[in-house]
């Protein structure tokens, strides 16, 4: 099972600019097999739901506009901040990667592969850096 992390997105829309490790467009997002979540809430069921199953996520970081903007300064976002704790609904893909990693190594399950198609910068490295 593959999960695919994105508010509007669907994977066929990666086509266009993911690529995989020999510099080629990632024909993944092309296979229809993917489970589509639009935030923080839904993911959080899916991975509680399929848990081992999943071989593949895909995470966006932005999940709601302009949602995390107020907590930025400089270039680094708070996530700590309390517009993260209100709602579920404002959490981004840096908080579902951590869930997924937290979920994972507490039940001592092997990491799916993992790709990052958000195309905020600072948010794709804030992800990467979470399984580093």
């Amino acid at each position: 099972m593959k999960i695919f992390l994105d508010d509007y997105r669907s994977p066929i829309d990666c086509l266009g600019y993911m690529y995989n490790r020999i510099g080629k467009l990632n024909p993944i997002y092309n296979d229809g097999e993917w489970y589509v979540v639009r935030n923080y809430p839904e993911f959080v069921k899916a991975i509680d739901r399929f848990k081992g199953e999943i071989t593949h996520v895909s995470f966006d970081h932005d999940l709601a506009d302009g949602h995390y903007h107020q907590n930025m300064q400089e270039g680094i976002i708070d996530y700590e901040s309390e517009d993260f704790k209100s709602s579920d609904f404002n959490k981004t893909g840096f908080h579902a990667a951590r869930y997924l990693k937290d979920i994972y190594e507490s039940n001592k399950i092997d990491l799916p592969i993992m790709f990052v198609h958000s195309m905020n910068p600072v948010g794709t490295e804030n992800i990467i850096n979470v399984f580093k």
